[in-house]
């Protein structure tokens, strides 16, 4: 059975009758952090991400999400921000060899965690010790989270989306920023709840395009299909070299740049 999602995303003692005009928004919402990674910033608008949002990043398998992350993670870094990335899918080892591989210079903190609460265990740690600095946590991949609802080992349909739930509330909580990697099948649709899909504040798909009569066939094509935040709808054409993802090109709306 499916089950509807519960996010901590209400102000907290506010009175009936209260008119928006009467409402302050903090000012840690409205100093958006760019994470430097130039095509994936103008992706979410020119001026990347609110402090509080969470993205799901989707796609064809090979595409290149792993190393999107990667180079996201370095570029937060030189920005600096803060950036735990968390990965179940592959040892640190190996993440650390692929990071050699794309000589990425300027290093983020790393995490193996697999249960949920330990993960934000381990960012509230960073958090505290990183006073005034923007946190974002990248998740490779939301599958292998667990809740911790039951013993190890057990799982249902519905564990990613408490997973999902448990993660928004602590960017919603703390301003922070979470990206994770969502399930897809084989042609690179999302393959979990939909629930999902409609928590995320930020939704990006990077596939590579099979359509033989498209223009851009045989491309990566990354795209931002919803921004609660800011604007979507443009395409990024890419191309993926010793350093892993860059842009060759871009079409479709363009961006609105953001205040």
């Amino acid at each position: 059975m499916s089950r509807s999602m519960h996010l901590s995303v209400g102000i907290q003692n506010l009175k009936r009758g209260t008119n928006i005009n009467e409402l302050t928004v903090p000012d840690a919402l409205r100093a958006r952090k760019k994470t430097g990674l130039e095509f994936f910033d103008d992706a979410l608008g020119g001026e990347g991400f609110v402090p509080s949002s969470v993205m799901m990043l989707t796609g064809t398998p090979g595409a290149g999400k792993t190393t999107m992350l990667l180079q996201l993670a370095d570029s937060i870094t030189k920005s600096g921000h803060i950036c735990l990335y968390n990965t179940g899918e592959e040892s640190l080892y190996q993440v650390k060899m692929v990071a050699d591989r794309l000589k990425l210079k300027h290093g983020f903190i790393v995490g193996q965690d697999t249960l949920v609460p330990d993960l934000l265990e381990h960012a509230d740690q960073i958090r505290k010790q990183h006073k005034g600095k923007q946190i974002f946590i990248l998740q490779d991949s939301l599958q292998t989270l667990d809740d911790g609802k039951y013993p190890v080992g057990y799982a249902n349909g519905n564990t990613p989306v408490r997973c999902t739930e448990m993660l928004t509330d602590w960017a919603k909580t703390n301003y922070g920023v979470v990206a994770f990697i969502g399930q897809v099948t084989k042609s690179g649709d999302f393959a979990g709840k939909q629930t999902i899909l409609h928590a995320v504040d930020v939704r990006g798909q990077l596939y590579i395009d099979e359509e033989k009569r498209s223009d851009t066939y045989g491309e990566r094509i990354f795209e931002v299909t919803k921004n609660r935040f800011g604007c979507s709808g443009r395409s990024y054409i890419l191309g993926i070299g010793k350093s892993g993802l860059y842009e060759k090109g871009s079409f479709g709306g363009a961006p609105d740049k953001v205040a």
